[in-house]
């Protein structure tokens, strides 16, 4: 439900198209979209810089890199071999690809980078401010100088996995979160081929994976899992992981040279209800994340595309009423497979069972499963929506 601020407010209103809560991959795509179309749009983001408390390590897969115009200068070295590990680390299996499969992207500067292009499409930014709610028909937000009123047609939440506007447009919420932590190395040997490491080990990531993602520069290691499932915390089990991480070298096995992140991720599929009749969400807000991998940088941005394609549509048309065809729950069905292989990753909770699990990667069917789930030409869902220029 809809939560109203009933204090009065003198402050005079602002007027807007669009607001986007989150200057995120998704925000800054959604915003800069409706901005090129000629829509004026306001996009706050309560970070004061944009390279600060970044959450996601910035995997990008191959679909995203041939569909998207991304910055190489800010993307690692390509990635094309993939290490699984069972939790004694014995006997790993390597896949290899002849393609090149994934890059990390330096988050920050590429945040600064779409944040000029959001500058440049006409887009009005707002660094350090904070979105607060409903008052009366207008939303509230937080600046360094007050509360401001803006009244806008449409509201966008690309405020994360616990998104407040979900809240306010009384849509879904994600429930099934996993919670992560990460630590950036700069490498000191670059030497060696770029690698992905993954350890299925249920005591360090119960419920997901460990990871050492080796680019040849940085060595980002992180686990992720159930916070419920960790006895003495994410942060111990982080340690734990960090001291034995395969791709990271002791000499580089410094914490105080690394950066940390990490927060929720949400893993229960694209929410149903995405949308209502003053906005819509986009990115980890609406689930769109692979219940499987967790990743959500392919789907943060094939979202946002439709996203805008629909704003577009609503705003031109002067019809609150075409937001009804941004349905996640039409789309959610293609995830019904990886939200079924979610739940019986979920189920491997003592290093023996992932051990007994991990048998099967090692023969030829469950290689060729590992590598066509790992190396998929397949991406986000995306609709027949195809984005109108001005």
């Amino acid at each position: 439900m809809t939560r109203l601020i009933t204090q009065p407010m003198t402050t005079p209103t602002e007027h807007t198209d669009v607001l986007v809560v989150g200057a995120g991959l998704a925000g800054l795509r959604t915003a800069t979209l409706l901005a090129q179309l000629g829509h004026s749009v306001t996009l706050i983001e309560r970070r004061r810089r944009l390279t600060e408390f970044i959450r996601t390590t910035g995997i990008f897969v191959r679909k995203t890199l041939s569909d998207y115009g991304l910055p190489t200068e800010h993307l690692g070295p390509p990635i094309r071999t993939m290490v699984l590990y069972p939790p004694s680390l014995r006997k790993p299996v390597r896949l290899s690809s002849e393609r090149d499969e994934y890059r990390v992207g330096e988050m920050g500067p590429l945040y600064e980078h779409y944040a000029r292009e959001a500058v440049l499409a006409g887009v009005d930014l707002r660094l350090g401010t904070r979105f607060l709610g409903l008052v009366e028909d207008d939303w509230l937000i937080r600046e360094d100088d007050g509360a401001r009123r803006i009244a806008a047609r449409f509201i966008v939440g690309a405020d994360g996995a616990r998104s407040q506007v979900a809240k306010h447009l009384g849509l879904d919420l994600n429930a099934h979160l996993l919670v992560g932590t990460e630590r950036v190395y700069p490498l000191t040997d670059p030497a060696g081929e770029p690698a992905f490491h993954c350890v299925i080990d249920p005591r360090l990531a119960p419920g997901y994976l460990a990871w050492t993602v080796n680019d040849g520069v940085h060595a980002h290691v992180g686990v992720a899992g159930y916070a419920h499932r960790y006895p003495h915390g994410i942060n111990h089990a982080l340690e734990s992981y960090a001291a034995v991480a395969p791709g990271l070298s002791p000499a580089d096995r410094n914490p105080a040279q690394a950066e940390p992140r990490g927060g929720p991720i949400p893993v229960g599929g694209l929410l149903r209800r995405i949308s209502s009749p003053r906005g819509l969400l986009v990115g980890d807000a609406a689930g769109a994340v692979s219940p499987l991998t967790a990743g959500g940088l392919d789907p943060c941005l094939r979202l946002s595309d439709y996203a805008a394609g629909t704003l577009h549509q609503a705003l031109t048309n002067a019809d609150r009423s075409t937001l009804q065809v941004y349905d996640g729950a039409a789309l959610r069905r293609e995830f019904r497979g990886r939200l079924a292989m979610r739940h019986a990753l979920a189920q491997i909770r003592t290093p023996a069972a992932a051990e007994a699990a991990f048998l099967g990667l090692r023969i030829g069917a469950g290689r060729a499963a590992a590598g066509h789930i790992l190396f998929a030409d397949k991406s986000f869902p995306s609709p027949n929506q195809v984005i109108p220029t001005r």
